[in-house]
């Protein structure tokens, strides 16, 4: 598709700025904004968002995350729902029709680091697999399958744990800033690894807000 190519313009006269990682940088962007100021409008945008990221991941040949996008659509009208459904004990103080915001078992935690790990390793693995045995010739290899396959199983973790508005949400999107922007910077991305560290600084605020939300729910 013309449009996943469309150079805006190019820097050094050999790295292409494409018109889709900006817009998606832009939906991102606007996205974990609203999640750290606890609106539900965030995920009016997180469905746009999240074709964006199932192009530019196309463009790129990053299997993992491109398979993530129909999951995270999936888990994105989960939590549209949750955040706006609460049931009777989860209502948040400052409003009935909102979800509170609460945290995690130490022993759910752990439990979640052990799932991360695991299918991790076996994902990137599969992955790997996909440009030279699965499909010979007919699709590029992943140039970092056991990277593309940690970034996808933390995203998928920290949607779910955002979906349920738990505050340990933001501990895994700062893992996943960290690793995305490892992953943009090594595909050769220009717009995202600056919104990478344009989110580590809004997840480290958000931390600190919803830490704020729980205790007062508490």
């Amino acid at each position: 598709m013309d449009f996943i190519n469309y150079t805006l313009f190019t820097i050094g006269g050999d790295t292409p700025v494409l018109l889709i990682d900006l817009l998606t940088s832009v939906a991102g962007l606007t996205c974990v904004f609203l999640a750290g100021r606890n609106s539900k409008y965030n995920f009016w945008v997180g469905y746009v968002y999240s074709l964006l990221l199932f192009l530019m991941f196309w463009n790129k040949n990053l299997y993992a995350n491109l398979i993530l996008q129909p999951i995270s659509l999936g888990i994105n009208v989960l939590g549209h729902y949750r955040w706006t459904h609460p049931k009777s004990g989860e209502r948040s103080s400052d409003d009935s029709t909102a979800l509170k915001v609460t945290m995690l078992s130490w022993k759910q935690r752990v439990i979640a680091i052990a799932f991360i790990f695991l299918l991790a390793g076996v994902w990137g693995w599969i992955i790997s697999l996909v440009g030279n045995v699965v499909f010979p010739g007919r699709f590029p290899s992943d140039p970092v399958p056991y990277l593309d396959a940690c970034v996808t199983i933390l995203i998928l973790v920290a949607q779910l744990l955002s979906a349920l508005k738990k505050w340990d949400c933001w501990v895994a999107w700062l893992l996943v800033n960290v690793s995305q922007l490892i992953l943009h910077i090594s595909v050769g991305h220009v717009f995202m690894p600056i919104v990478c560290s344009l989110y580590l600084v809004n997840g480290i605020w958000s931390l600190v807000t919803w830490a704020g939300l729980y205790r007062k729910n508490a």
